[in-house]
């Protein structure tokens, strides 16, 4: 079973996702704030996260430099409404290798999220 964490502040949206999600055979849970997704990646072990950049408490970047430097090297595959040159270019520091641009059709975000998973 493949289980996903779903970072994503707006709630409509993550439980979109989620619901999506588990209709496609995937295991999920939501955090609303980079420091709840910080908590639950020491504590659980995720097959991917899914990370919007402009959340509360702890914004996806600063997320994703302590995750990195706790040395988790969990996929991350970003959802963002930002421009994707400028976030590529920011997230190959933190080796991300896919992005979904918001607004988003489910179908290409279940696409992402099996090429995700396959290229870790």
């Amino acid at each position: 079973m493949t289980y996903i964490l779903i970072v994503e502040d707006e709630p409509r949206l993550a439980q979109f996702i989620e619901k999506g999600l588990k209709k496609q055979g995937f295991t999920t849970l939501i955090a609303t704030n980079g420091q709840d997704a910080l908590c639950l990646t020491q504590k659980e072990q995720f097959d991917l996260v899914l990370l919007d950049l402009g959340l509360p408490v702890m914004d996806g970047w600063t997320f994703l430099q302590h995750l990195r430097n706790d040395g988790n090297q969990i996929p991350v595959m970003i959802m963002t409404a930002l421009d994707q040159i400028e976030v590529k270019n920011k997230g190959e520091r933190y080796n991300i290798k896919k992005y979904i641009s918001k607004p988003f059709r489910f179908q290409n975000l279940v696409e992402n999220v099996n090429v995700s998973l396959s290229l870790y």
